[in-house]
């Protein structure tokens, strides 16, 4: 057995020592004696409350001593499983240790990704719902949870001005799935049975050639979706996006009748309600109107910014949402859940059983005692499927419709604080463009690239060289992280998240003036 890793002495109320030699079988379930299963609980939260304090000191390192090289990760854990297991006290010390090595991305200068954030609410719903480790598939095995999940996707349907449809008295149908790209699979898969429901027996076959339309700029998740489903990545057909990023209902049009010309049957187009990188929201009315007349499913992927629907001040960025066929929604991102929940809303009935049904007779049996539709699982693809539901209504209990629009509207007060602080740094910093939502996109521009011509391509080189080295020396010292890209005809720039309401205007301006010091002697 490798050599002990010690445990912080701030672990002081509970025993930990008792723990030296003791096992698993001294847990539940391997006996009834709960003695040393509290010792080993209460140390676990004594180290979760330790790590969200450290979290919340605004000026500690997102990563502590920086992001270290695989070897040096490798050295520091024994990641090898034994034939004789560890002890407890062991246990404790490697998740002490994981702790304090990972990357803290609930930290308030974490800005690199769409989901941020340590929610104590979520957080609570997690751990009651690993306690349970109920599985969603049947109502028998997860009543109340399933109840619950109908429940809040009924509500969200509701948010999207979806109308109750006879003989069920439902606004449409949906199901929380493990992130965005997966409920974007559901979008395509129900799409296509909707469309060509012969597809699912039969495969795609009698000279179908099913094809899709999606923005350039839409989520990858689309693309993979359509190979996944041997629709083809060479049958998705993009549409260029204005300097705005975002897409024309005229380009849309113009590219469904191009795939129409080559004998293509266009079955389902795709926007995005908050691109991945720029923020931007295609225009759902319009594009709406150019799907009804050529009987083409409406899908608007709104993982991102589908929360703009919870302030009044907001909410027209999804205007039109109410004629879409399905809608991607992901509470993780912008509503502060934790990983991972997202939610895929369908405005058809029956639609993702239809598409998903294999009545296996083991699990969905007909003559149940019960309602045999409150079985979610011969709906989804998945068979076992993870309890998402408690912490998001939790969340939004805790919230309340009030609360949630305070929450985006600060948000947003901080993106656009954000921007304006920017604007004054000039000429060190350069916007990309004035934010549509959230993302912050802009340039860090050294004094040694500040006298070219910007039209030059010896310019764009050089600047595309900024942000990466500037990135790696901030993950070096691990002071903060944000993430850069290339996009479209642009050399890398960064993109500023901010969906973390633990982060402040002072951490903004600490921030912008820690990459100034990273790059200026670019």
């Amino acid at each position: 057995m490798s050599e002990k890793i010690p445990i912080a002495n701030s672990i002081n109320y509970v025993h930990v020592e008792e723990l030296n030699e003791r096992t698993y079988k001294n847990l539940v379930p391997y006996t009834s004696d709960m003695k040393t299963t509290k010792t080993f609980l209460l140390a676990a939260i004594d180290m979760i409350l330790r790590y969200i304090t450290e979290l919340n000191e605004h000026d500690s390192p997102v990563i502590k001593n920086g992001l270290r090289t695989p070897a040096e990760y490798l050295k520091m854990f024994t990641f090898e499983i034994d034939d004789q297991g560890s002890d407890l006290y062991d246990i404790l010390a490697n998740c002490e240790l994981i702790l304090e090595t990972t990357v803290r991305s609930g930290h308030p200068r974490f800005i690199n990704q769409l989901s941020q954030g340590v929610d104590t609410i979520s957080l609570v719903g997690e751990m009651i719902t690993s306690t349970i480790n109920a599985n969603m598939f049947t109502y028998e095995v997860a009543p109340v949870f399933n109840l619950m999940e109908e429940s809040v996707l009924t509500h969200m349907r509701d948010c999207c001005g979806w109308p109750t449809q006879e003989p069920l008295s439902k606004n449409g149908d949906g199901v929380l799935a493990p992130g965005g790209a997966l409920s974007n699979l559901y979008a395509v898969l129900a799409a296509k049975h909707y469309a060509f429901p012969q597809i699912k027996k039969g495969g795609i076959r009698d000279g179908l050639r099913p094809a899709m339309v999606i923005s350039k700029h839409c989520h990858y998740s689309m693309k993979r979706a359509a190979a996944i489903l041997s629709i083809g990545t060479d049958q998705v057909y993009e549409v260029d996006p204005d300097e705005s990023g975002r897409v024309t209902a005229e380009n849309i049009e113009e590219k469904i009748l191009y795939c129409q010309s080559l004998g293509l049957s266009v079955f389902f187009v795709a926007i995005t309600a908050g691109t991945t990188v720029f923020g931007a929201f295609d225009p759902i009315e319009e594009v709406s109107v150019i799907c009804r007349k050529y009987k083409v499913w409406l899908h608007v992927d709104g993982a991102w910014g589908g929360s703009t629907l919870l302030s009044p001040k907001t909410k027209h960025l999804l205007q039109g949402i109410d004629k879409a066929d399905s809608f991607t929604w992901n509470p993780h991102k912008l509503m502060s859940i934790h990983l991972q929940c997202s939610a895929i809303l369908i405005r058809h009935l029956n639609v993702l059983k239809e598409a998903n049904q294999m009545c296996a007779g083991y699990l969905f049996q007909p003559d149940k005692h019960y309602e045999t539709s409150l079985d979610t699982g011969d709906k989804t693809i998945q068979c076992g499927r993870h309890v998402d539901i408690l912490k998001l209504w939790l969340g939004w209990k805790a919230r309340g419709h009030l609360g949630y629009a305070q929450h985006v509207e600060g948000l947003v007060e901080n993106a656009k604080f954000f921007y304006e602080t920017l604007l004054k740094r000039e000429p060190y910093f350069r916007m990309v463009m004035k934010p549509p939502f959230i993302n912050v996109c802009f340039w860090y521009v050294p004094s040694s690239l500040q006298h070219y011509d910007r039209t030059t391509l010896e310019y764009k080189q050089q600047l595309d060289k900024v942000a990466p080295k500037i990135k790696e020396r901030m993950m070096n010292s691990g002071t903060m992280m944000i993430g850069y890209q290339r996009l479209d005809d642009y050399p890398n720039f960064f993109r500023a998240i901010i969906s973390n309401p633990a982060t402040t205007k002072g951490d903004i301006v600490a921030m912008i003036d820690e990459i100034h010091e990273l790059g200026h002697d670019l």
